[in-house]
């Protein structure tokens, strides 16, 4: 077994979970991904916690979906099971990136809805996401094999607190930060409160790869448009050129150069998902590649994420609403050139280089 999955595994363990004696643990895992869930085993077994393995397959979830007349019921079984559990760790890994392609949007969404209650068991405990690199997932991001192995185990297994540190100071702007605006070129020019709300430092204490820091608008103060220049998978389809259109923090507009109709489905899934629920800056410089895989997009530097639906409730201040939705949708601003991050109106980021770092240019 390479040594690096053996790491991969032990920083889930000890950094991303801080599993316990005692704990009950899920893996949730695909067959590809077998070298790392046999790896979690021995690293679980060795902290004293009882592990229960999950297998995950995209092919039998597509079987089941288009199986189904989209009447779904909420699965309280696996629901019971999550309330059982001190830790949940789940392994992505696809043979196939576009397997559930072919599956309706509308069905998705339905599926999502009724898995609500599950997922905010699920965020209530100590989790992990992380991914193992598959063949499936090296051809989505067009790499070889080995040379996706290597960028995915060089963004996951590194030095968490040196990031951490690096990323503190982002926190240091945002979190007492009263109003943001998110513009770049001609295409995006945004505006958001973030008063009262939480920046939470992500240094892959449950995202593995960690790399952003992360916050959530007052709900009903986003204003302006976004053209979300980078594409992004989603139920196995790529969506492009995504442009939405704020009013009092709602989306009133929306079109997409491909796909706009699963867009349009996701916007529609249910009140919340036509507003925003994250704001995230990327500041992970090992990951400077794009790879249609928004566990690791959403972290590069010199990018801007914001998602559509669900906000986490960390970041929610004790006073404010939070945005409450099935969906959580990421989609990604590049911030590279022509592009200003402001913080009650000052520059903290031109053309992807914050004010902390050396060749920042005021």
């Amino acid at each position: 077994m390479d040594a690096r999955i053996r790491e991969h595994a032990t920083i889930i363990v000890d950094h991303s979970t801080e599993v316990q004696p005692g704990d009950n643990v899920v893996i949730s895992a695909p067959s590809e991904a077998e070298d790392l869930a046999v790896a979690l085993h021995e690293v679980v077994g060795d902290r004293g916690a009882t592990p229960v393995y999950l297998a995950s397959d995209s092919r039998a979830q597509r079987a089941y979906l288009k199986a189904t007349d989209d009447d779904f019921e909420t699965p309280t079984h696996l629901k019971a099971l999550y309330e059982e559990t001190d830790v949940l760790i789940r392994v992505r890994g696809e043979a196939n990136a576009t397997e559930q392609s072919d599956v309706p949007p509308e069905t998705q969404a339905a599926r999502s809805k009724a898995y609500q209650p599950v997922q905010e068991v699920a965020l209530s405990k100590r989790w992990c996401l992380t991914q193992y690199p598959t063949q499936g997932n090296a051809q989505l991001a067009g790499m070889s094999t080995e040379g996706y192995q290597n960028f995915v185990w060089d963004a996951v297994n590194k030095d968490w607190d040196a990031q951490r540190r690096h990323q503190e100071q982002m926190v240091e702007i945002l979190d007492p930060a009263s109003e943001v605006r998110i513009k770049s070129g001609d295409t995006t020019d945004v505006t958001m409160s973030l008063d009262g709300m939480k920046t939470l430092n992500d240094y892959a204490e449950k995202n593995l790869p960690g790399g952003e820091v992360f916050t959530a608008p007052v709900v009903d103060s986003v204003e302006g448009e976004v053209l979300f220049d980078m594409p992004l998978y989603h139920q196995g389809r790529e969506i492009t050129g995504a442009h939405l259109v704020f009013e009092d923090g709602e989306v009133v507009e929306h079109s997409a150069d491909q796909n706009e109709g699963l867009l349009t489905e996701v916007l529609n899934t249910d009140p919340g998902a036509s507003r925003l629920g994250e704001l995230g800056i990327g500041m992970n410089r090992d990951i400077d590649e794009f790879t249609y895989n928004m566990l690791f997009d959403e972290k590069m530097g010199d990018t801007v994420h914001m998602a559509i639906g669900r906000a986490y409730d960390e970041c929610v201040g004790e006073d404010r609403e939070a945005n409450e939705s099935a969906v959580h949708l990421d989609m990604i601003v590049d911030m590279s050139d022509d592009s200003v991050i402001e913080v009650d109106g000052e520059v903290v980021q031109r053309d992807g280089t914050f004010r902390f770092e050396d060749d920042f240019e005021a």
